[in-house]
């Protein structure tokens, strides 16, 4: 997988990232998701006292763009300023998996060197439940 496709989403990933509400996990996470018409919309994560109503960044981008009216994906970008990259959390997985099972997770660390990871949704989220499942 050729990672430099990927570098502009990279990129509007780390600049949302700035934005993220953290304040009781100090774990700040951007996200960048990628339309099937090259469209980008982001997201941050946005933290709540009540920590159930914490909304993480990769479900803000897809509901930015669900409200925009577009709902054909390709890829998400997930920027995380931790020694490795990260996983999107088993809810994140199963809301992107409802718009497109095969999207590339591209997983992006900034803390020391930059190292990003790309992996199908498939390999994260196998066996998914949809609505094909029904």
């Amino acid at each position: 997988m050729e990672i430099q496709k990927y570098h502009n989403l990279i990129e509007e990933a780390k600049k949302v990232r700035k934005n993220s509400y953290a304040p009781y996990s100090k774990f700040k996470v951007g996200a960048a998701l990628l339309c099937e018409d090259g469209d980008i919309y982001v997201g941050c994560n946005v933290e709540n006292a009540s920590f159930g109503l914490t909304c993480c960044a990769e479900r803000n981008a897809i509901f930015n763009a669900v409200a925009t009216g577009k709902n054909r994906f390709t890829a998400i970008a997930v920027v995380v300023n931790s020694p490795q990259p990260c996983t999107p959390c088993g809810a994140c997985r199963q809301v992107l998996n409802e718009f497109c099972h095969d999207m590339d997770i591209i997983m992006v660390n900034i803390r020391g060197k930059m190292k990003v990871e790309v992996t199908p949704l498939s390999e994260l989220l196998p066996r998914s439940f949809d609505a094909k499942s029904l």
